[in-house]
C-alpha cells in the first residue's frame, strides 16, 4: 500500500520527566501550542516524588494526544526508551520536562524532513531562558567535532526507523551526556545533519539542572564512558585520547598500589602513632 501523502505524518514527542512538575506544565502547553496537529506525547515520569504526575495527568485529561507513564527511577536514557517504545509515530522529538518548543518546531521540522529524506536529524537555534538567558550560538555540524564535543542539543526531530537500528539511548550516561553518546551512536560520518537558522527550541538552565551539576571530575568520568561506549570511533578518529585514558588509568593504579605499600610499612605505622602520641 503507497502512502497517502495527503496525510501527515504522526509525531511523537517523547518527554521524560524526573521532579520537574514545576515546570512540566509550561513544556507540555508548548506541545498543545504546535501549529502541526498530528502529533502524540509520550510522558515518562521517571520515579518523581513532586507533582509531575499530577500535572501529566492533568494534560492526559485535557488531551488525548498526551499519554502518561509511570516507571521506578532509573534514569534518563531509559526514561526516553521507555516513550519510544511505547510510541507510533514516523518522526521522534525529545523533549526534556524543563525544556519548551517554539509554536512552528514541529510543522518546520516534519516539513523539512519529509522534502529531504536524506537528511537524518533535523534541529534548530536554541534560546537559553532561567540561570542564562539569550541566543545559544551553536556552532556548525562536523562529525569530527562532534566525536570531540556534544554539539547538538537533545531536542532534535528524527525518523523512528533510525532509532530502531540502534541500541537506544544508552542506561550507563545515567549522571549526564547521554544525548551526545546517543548521537555518536546514531550518526555516522556520512549521515547529514539540518540546523535551521530560526530560534524554535528553549533550553532552560536551572542553578540544579542536570548539566549544572556536572563536576570537573564526573565530567571527566563522564567523557571516559562514552570514549568506552564507542572504541571504534575514538580509535578511527582520536587514537591519542585512547591512549591517554589506558595510561591514566595505569597510573593511578600504580600510585594506588604504592600508597597501599607505604601505608602498610613500618616506618609509616611509627610515624603515624608517633604523630598521635605528640598532638595529645
Amino acid at each position: 500500500m503507497k502512502e497517502d501523502k495527503n496525510i501527515q505524518p504522526l509525531v511523537s514527542v517523547i518527554v521524560p520527566c524526573y521532579n520537574q512538575g514545576a515546570y512540566l506544565a509550561e513544556a507540555l502547553g508548548s506541545v498543545l501550542a504546535q501549529t502541526y496537529v498530528n502529533w502524540e506525547c509520550i510522558v515518562v515520569n521517571d520515579g518523581s516524588s513532586d507533582n509531575s504526575e499530577e500535572v501529566a495527568q492533568q494534560y492526559e485529561a485535557k488531551d488525548k494526544r498526551f499519554h502518561y507513564i509511570a516507571q521506578a527511577n532509573q534514569g534518563v536514557s531509559v526514561a526516553r526508551n521507555t516513550a519510544i517504545q511505547h510510541s507510533s509515530g514516523k518522526y521522534i522529538l525529545p523533549l526534556d520536562g524543563d525544556d519548551l518548543l517554539r509554536s512552528k518546531y514541529v510543522e518546520k521540522a516534519v516539513n523539512y524532513l519529509e522534502k529531504h529524506p536524506e537528511i537524518k536529524l533535523f534541529y534548530t537555534q536554541v534560546e537559553r531562558i532561567g540561570a542564562d538567558t539569550g541566543v545559544w550560538d551553536l556552532i556548525d555540524y562536523d562529525y569530527e567535532t562532534m566525536v570531540w564535543k556534544n554539539i547538538i542539543v537533545c531536542t532534535a526531530m528524527y525518523r523512528r526507523v533510525d532509532y530502531d537500528k540502534t541500541k537506544g539511548y544508552n542506561p550507563n550516561m545515567r549522571m549526564g551526556l547521554e544525548d551526545w553518546d546517543f548521537w555518536l551512536s546514531f550518526l555516522s560520518p556520512e549521515d547529514k545533519v539540518y540546523r535551521d537558522e530560526e530560534v524554535l527550541f528553549v533550553y532552560r538552565i536551572k542553578q540544579s539542572s542536570r548539566n549544572a551539576d556536572i563536576s570537573y571530575q564526573l565530567n571527566r568520568e563522564l567523557n571516559r564512558q562514552i570514549v568506552a561506549n564507542h572504541p571504534e570511533i575514538y580509535k578511527a578518529y582520536m587514537p591519542d585520547i585512547i591512549n591517554y585514558h589506558e595510561a591514566e588509568y595505569q597510573l593511578k593504579e600504580a600510585v594506588a598500589q604504592k600508597a597501599a605499600e607505604i601505608r602498610a610499612s613500618k616506618p609509616y605505622r611509627v610515624g603515624k602513632w608517633l604523630t598521635k602520641w605528640f598532638k595529645r
